[in-house]
């Protein structure tokens, strides 16, 4: 994957966001980590699922939902502040498909690829190599 100088680089899962911005000159990713925002899951996933337990019963889901929906809020949001010009998503297929059904126009059209991969745990080389091999 080739990526410009300043693309938001977001690796996220159930549990975590990680927000990485690339210093590296193309083809060169080089990706600096920044600090984590703080925002909270209070959102309520994509409705798609009912909160009683006898139609849900795993709980564990619905909190990884409710954090992937939260991500693409947070995402979105920062989409019209101009805080990115370009960004890139890395997340576990599954949130992956949690956080397409929460993105705004204004999100989308920043959107510079998807990367349906669980690697909020590596490392940022790990990260990097990952991403220049997409």
């Amino acid at each position: 994957m080739i990526m410009t100088t300043g693309t938001l680089v977001a690796v996220t899962d159930g549990e975590k966001l990680r927000l990485f911005r690339n210093k590296g000159h193309e083809p060169r990713i080089d990706l600096v980590e920044l600090l984590e925002p703080a925002f909270h899951a209070a959102n309520t996933g994509s409705g798609g699922r009912h909160r009683s337990s006898a139609a849900n019963p795993d709980d564990t889901r619905l909190r990884e939902d409710d954090f992937a929906a939260a991500v693409a809020e947070y995402l979105n949001r920062e989409a019209l502040t101009e805080a990115f010009e370009h960004v890139v998503v890395v997340a576990d297929p599954r949130t992956l498909g949690e956080l397409r059904k929460h993105v705004e126009p204004s999100l989308k059209a920043k959107l510079a690829g998807e990367l349906g991969k669980d690697l909020v745990k590596h490392s940022v080389k790990a990260i990097e190599n990952t991403l220049a091999a997409a």
